[in-house]
């Protein structure tokens, strides 16, 4: 085995991520570029695993040229592009990879990337950024509107996601050493794995934001445009509110959120990074009604001094300091109760009644924002996986004594 004899982190390590595509991008990449990059600076560059990779073809990607090491699911028709079609193919796949020769493996999981098989003498840590969400507790959510249902197919669905959920579990005692992304997902994997994790959250580019610009008059929501968003919550409320609202994202429910748009609201679609930047820099506030299990978006809203009204559960709990007559001073947000229309209008009503976007002051909101730094995520990242190694090392030295002396005494 070859170490680091800094940190005493193996020189193979393994990453394991459920796919590189250009198509899919979000938080959950973002967090396994930084954490390539970690491991790159404390030990050494980790060999990457996922289902399909194409990612490494465009020159604007920080995997540009980078070897991956993907799945049979790569060469399947269609593999690449509509991996999604391959649902009930994928735990089996994951299952498939090779990670022989990798003591340390690492798993970045958002579907099946915590199952990969591991061996007594590997140390598999995996940080979670959710338990399968349309197999769990938000299954009826995405069913509900999918063209599959539609299409008279939902009992095969239902079916095929009560075996992922059976997988899911099953899978999961596999892993070593469990890191949620929030408290929220802690409690999630507690529910449906049973298993007790450590909540590190993910990192988020805050320097990438102006927090010193004027606040202008429209409020801005920020997200991809699928049904468990609830964006349509947010545009129901500002069409009764009569409110400017300029919404960015690209999903299924595009084309209907824009018939369902009143004239104050605009629905922009896919914007650029530079864009979304200058729009975060100006808006009175970044406006939320999904339940995310973090939510990296009212983070960088927040880094732009943009105060956040958002519903109040899941991931805007660890990250929201929500507006009160004790905690006035602190707040970078504010939280409404219900996920409803009702429920939204009153939090906005009353943010313009206290003017609250006068009143939370920018500076220490991006303040907060700092919390959740990439700086700050790799510092902690760094202790955790080196703890976690070095514990597994002793188990290891200890197990081995244990046998050396029975043969002795045998």
């Amino acid at each position: 085995m070859s170490v680091n004899s800094s940190l005493d982190l193996p020189s193979n390590i393994a990453l394991v991520h459920e796919w590189f595509t250009p198509k899919s991008t979000g938080g959950a990449e973002c967090v396994v570029e930084v954490i390539d990059g970690l491991l790159n600076e404390i030990a050494s560059q980790p060999q990457l695993f996922s289902l399909i990779n194409e990612e490494n073809l465009s020159e604007n990607s920080w995997l540009f040229q980078r070897k991956v090491k993907t799945s049979f699911i790569q060469k399947l028709p269609f593999g690449i592009s509509r991996i999604q079609q391959y649902l009930p193919l994928l735990p089996f796949a994951i299952e498939q990879i090779d990670l022989e020769g990798y003591p340390l493996v690492i798993s970045s999981s958002h579907l099946v990337a915590k199952g990969v098989l591991t061996s007594p003498d590997q140390l598999h840590i995996s940080y979670v950024h959710t338990p399968v969400r349309y197999a769990w507790d938000q299954m009826n959510i995405y069913l509900k509107r999918s063209f599959l249902t539609r299409l008279g197919l939902g009992p095969l669905i239902r079916w095929q996601l009560h075996t992922l959920r059976q997988w899911d579990q099953l899978s999961s005692s596999r892993v070593d050493y469990l890191l949620a992304n929030s408290n929220f997902t802690a409690k999630r994997i507690w529910k449906y794995w049973r298993r007790h994790s450590e909540v590190l959250h993910p990192p988020v580019n805050i320097n990438r934001f102006n927090w010193n610009n004027p606040r202008e008059d429209f409020y801005l929501s920020v997200c991809r445009l699928v049904p468990n968003k609830r964006v349509d919550l947010v545009v129901r409320a500002f069409n009764r509110l009569k409110l400017p609202l300029v919404v960015v994202g690209d999903g299924v429910e595009k084309n209907y959120l824009k018939d369902l748009a009143g004239p104050t609201v605009q629905i922009l679609g896919f914007q650029p990074q530079n864009k979304i930047e200058e729009l975060m820099g100006k808006c009175r506030a970044f406006v939320y009604a999904g339940v995310e299990d973090f939510g990296i978006a009212p983070v960088e809203a927040m880094a732009s001094g943009a105060p956040v009204i958002a519903f109040g559960k899941g991931g805007v709990l660890d990250t929201v300091k929500c507006f009160n007559s004790n905690s006035e001073k602190g707040a970078t947000g504010l939280l409404f109760p219900s996920q409803t229309v009702n429920s939204l209008i009153e939090a906005i009503e009353f943010f313009n009644e206290k003017k609250l976007w006068i009143d939370l002051n920018p500076e220490l909101i991006r303040d907060w924002s700092n919390s959740f730094s990439q700086d700050s995520f790799k510092n902690r990242f760094e202790k955790t996986i080196t703890r976690a190694w070095r514990a597994h090392i002793n188990s290891c030295d200890i197990a081995s004594s244990d046998i050396s002396s029975s043969s002795k005494n045998s």
